[in-house]
Order: structure tokens, then sequence, then C-alpha cells
């Protein structure tokens, strides 16, 4: 191999990297072990993890941990659905052609807009895949994200604004919302989309409607960042003029899984249709006139001319969406409802009982639903290590994605599973360590 490549050694094959991120000696790996020996060494490894079962958890910030009924992780591994491939045959792909379209119809409901489509990653990338949606739509140049947008959420925008000529210009806050006189500073005709978030990524309910109008004022498309759990008691984007509603799907029965696999939320207005990232699976009639399901709208470039494809995305996330659907399904529209109310309680409680500490002060008189941000008289950073050796994982130290906000702001997340008797035992920890 060496003399087909021209090359004198193995190493010649890493001359490109520099030498200051190789290895540069042997690597330093233990010898075998039995089979036996090394699943006893590997679980003793794995008993040093402390995990969800352990500790009580108020971390939100994107990833929430919910009860998920048993029975979606009994459908999810069903064969069928565990080992598909890709639906391109629609022939033989009934089944997972179907669950795409029922997820598809789930969310298009959920967030009261015409259509959704079943083929991203993650909130992220729906957030930012719906920006690109905006552009192509607009042929305008510039994009207005809340500050109160998700900071990871924001961070992927910019990676996809990078290399295209799209200015990325970002609407400050006045407290704990969007500045709105900043915002009608910021929109131009120019703006392509506005994006925000609801409730926003401090737990604060913004006044979409009114910010939704002022960028239609300007001709730009609203993009909402939509908590689905959250929105089964708030207002639609849909119901407030929202072209485009995007969202994190995890909550809707997928376990935090230390980051992922999750899938991405998208519904639009039917004029946005053609623009639609990945995948959209139709119902339709065969030519005996049965019922049926194909993908349609394929706008990906793998399926369309590379100028014409409106993104290179290219999966459906199909098992994590099943997981979504089963979820939804399950609970119905009164469940969700049970479930975004009993963690809105529990997030009032813990609220009150955390303001009653002395040194403790809301980050703004905005109303929250279950999660809420706090300023503590102590680094938050700090306040969470004490708290994890009481079995508690604290809230999210904002200080470095919000310098402004100082090193006490500490954002915190409230779900159904936290029980009363929980809430009062963190909130007392919480007081003993301030």
């Amino acid at each position: 191999m060496l003399a087909a490549l021209d090359i004198s050694a193995i190493d010649d094959l890493f001359s490109d990297l520099p030498a200051e991120v190789r290895l540069n000696r042997a690597l330093d790996l233990p010898l075998g072990m039995p089979e036996m020996e090394l699943d006893r060494h590997v679980r003793a490894l794995a008993e040093q993890n402390r995990n969800l079962t352990q500790l009580v958890s108020f971390l939100g910030a994107g990833v929430y941990d919910r009860f998920i009924p048993a029975a979606v992780g009994e459908i999810l591994r069903r064969a069928e659905f565990y080992t598909s491939y890709t639906p391109y045959q629609p022939e033989v792909s009934q089944g997972t052609l179907q669950a795409i379209w029922e997820f598809q119809s789930l969310v298009a409901t959920l967030y009261g807009l015409d259509v959704a489509q079943a083929s991203l990653y993650d909130g992220a990338t729906a957030a930012a895949e719906a920006v690109m949606v905006a552009v192509a739509e607009t042929g305008r140049t510039s994009v207005v994200v809340a500050r109160s947008v998700d900071p990871q959420v924001r961070g992927v925008i910019r990676t996809y604004a990078r290399g295209r000529p799209l200015a990325i210009q970002e609407l400050p806050l006045a407290r704990d919302l969007s500045d709105l006189n900043a915002l009608g500073r910021l929109l131009s005709q120019e703006t392509a989309a506005l994006v925000i978030q609801q409730p926003s990524f401090l737990g604060a309910i913004e006044p979409v409607a009114e910010m939704v109008e002022m960028a239609h004022r300007q001709g730009a498309l609203a993009v909402v960042v939509a908590d689905p759990i959250a929105h089964a008691w708030l207002e639609p984007p849909g119901a407030y003029g929202a072209d485009l509603a995007v969202g994190e799907g995890q909550g809707l029965g997928v376990p935090p899984s230390f980051g992922g696999p999750y899938v991405g939320l998208m519904a639009a207005r039917e004029g946005l249709v053609r623009r639609l990232p990945g995948r959209i699976v139709g119902a339709t009639v065969d030519v005996d006139g049965k019922s049926g399901f194909v993908l349609t709208l394929q706008t990906r470039e793998q399926h369309i001319r590379r100028q014409r494809a409106t993104s290179n995305i290219c999966t459906n996330q199909g098992l994590i969406a099943l997981a979504a659907t089963v979820y939804m399904s399950l609970l119905g529209p009164e469940g969700l409802r049970r479930v975004a109310l009993l963690s809105h309680e529990g997030a009032q409680d813990l609220k009150a009982r955390l303001l009653a500490l002395p040194g403790v002060s809301a980050l703004g008189p905005a109303p929250t639903f279950y999660e809420f941000a706090v300023n503590l008289p102590r680094p938050a950073a700090l306040v969470n290590q004490e708290l994890l050796a009481k079995g508690f994982i604290g809230g999210r130290a904002l200080g470095d994605d919000y310098p402004e906000l100082g090193p006490g702001s500490w954002l915190l997340a409230v779900t159904e599973k936290r029980s009363a008797a929980e809430i009062a035992a963190f909130a007392d920890a919480v007081g003993a360590v301030l």
C-alpha cells in the first residue's frame, strides 16, 4: 500500500495534521480481558455516573426530564419500526409513511398551522432551516434573532448563515423580555425573518402577537420557536399569524439521552409548503381508489436540481418522530394540557419558595410557564456544585451566555415528574447553600 501511494511510512498518511494535535507516543492500552471480567469492569465504570434515577433534576434549558409512558418504548422497539429503512418505495413502506403522516398532522394541529414536515434533526436545526425558508421566500439578506432565543439555537442559525450573504442582527433584552423599541429600529425592508421564542429561553411569556405584527409590517416572515408542551395551553403560533413555528420534540416522549438523538418540529402556513426542507408525506389514493401514503414535494438537493433545493438535510428522524407521535396520541389533548398544567403549578410553587429566600430576586416582572429565571446572591455555578452533593441537579447558570445578567442568574425548570415534596426539599437545599 505504501508503495502504491508513493510514501515511505505510515506516518506520512498523517502529514497534514499539525504536530500539536498528534499523540506522538504509542497508545497506552491495557491488555485484553476475558468477557466476564470485561463486563464487570465496564459496569463498575458505568456505576460511577449518577443519572436521573438517582438525582432530582430542576435543569431544563431546552432538554427536560419528563415522564415517558412505557407504551412509547414498547411500540418503538417493534421490528417493523426499529429496523425500517428510508421509505423511498411507498408500496413497501406504508406503515412508516403513515406514522410520519400522523406525526405531521399532530405537529400542525399543535402549532395551529396548515402544514408540517418530518425531516429535522432537532429544534436548533429546525430554527435554522426556517430562517433559510424565509430568506428564500423573501429574497432578503438580513435576519433579526431575539437574544431571548436559546443560545444554542442562535449558534446554529449563525453557523447556517456563515458563508452566505446573510446578516444576523440580535434583538437585545429589556430585563427579562425582548426590547420592542429596539425591535422597531432593527426591522427594515431588508429583513427576511424575525426569530422569537415562546416561552423565551429565560422562561418569560413574550408579547409574540405584537412582535409578529411588527415583522409583517416590514414584509418579514415571523419564525416562532415554540415549546410543544407549553403550547398545550398557550395560544398556538398560527393563531397570531406566525409564518413558521419550530420546536424541539424531546419533551414529547424522548429521554434526555446525553443530548440526542432528538427530533425537530416544523409547521408553516400553506403558502410556504414548497419552500419547506426535507420530506413531507402526503395522503393519496391509488388507481383502484384505495387510500395510501407517499413522499411528496421533496425539495432536497438529492431529489431535485441542486440550485433549486431548499436544503440538503437528509433525515426524517423517523424513529424519534414516532416516539413523539405515540406520546401525543397516548396523552391526547387533555393529557398534554394536564402535563403542562402540572409543570406550571410546580414551577409557580418553586418560584414562590425561592423568591422568599433572602437575596433571591426575579429576573423581571414577566409571567412564566414551567421555566423561570432568578438572581442569586452567590454565583449560580457554585450553588449547582453544592446542590449536586445534596442529590439535586440545579438549574442552568446563565452567566456565560448572558454576562449582562450577572453570575447569580439561574434558570430552573419544573416538569410533571417533580413532586411537592421534591420541590420543597430543593427550595430548602437552596436556602441552606445560600
